[in-house]
């Protein structure tokens, strides 16, 4: 189970969700493709998110020393630190929204 999976079934829990929230299906229903780039040092792996709306997001992850890099872990990580990104951006278009009504 993923953090985000387990962070919404604690939210469920709890019944802390009578207001309007982002979910986690709101965040993958945003998110239409990803690509991947491993920088030329080799250490860096760089996720971008692109959204429903075409604006794009990054991510990154890295490692201290090349014999540590493992792509999959690096694609994961990146991925993980650019849906940080996605949380925010739809949070801010929520309240938004709110306030505008």
């Amino acid at each position: 189970m993923t953090a985000d999976a387990q962070i919404e079934q604690a939210i469920v829990a709890a019944g802390a969700t009578v207001a309007p929230r982002v979910t986690p299906a709101d965040v993958a229903a945003a998110i239409v493709s990803e690509t991947y780039t491993v920088l030329p040092s080799g250490r860096v792996t760089v996720c971008e998110l692109t959204l429903k709306n075409g604006f794009t997001v990054r991510g990154e992850s890295a490692v201290v020393f090349i014999e540590n890099f493992d792509g999959e872990i690096g694609r994961r990580v990146a991925k993980e630190n650019a849906t940080r990104e996605v949380w925010q951006l739809l949070g801010y278009e929520l309240r938004s929204k709110l306030v505008a009504n």
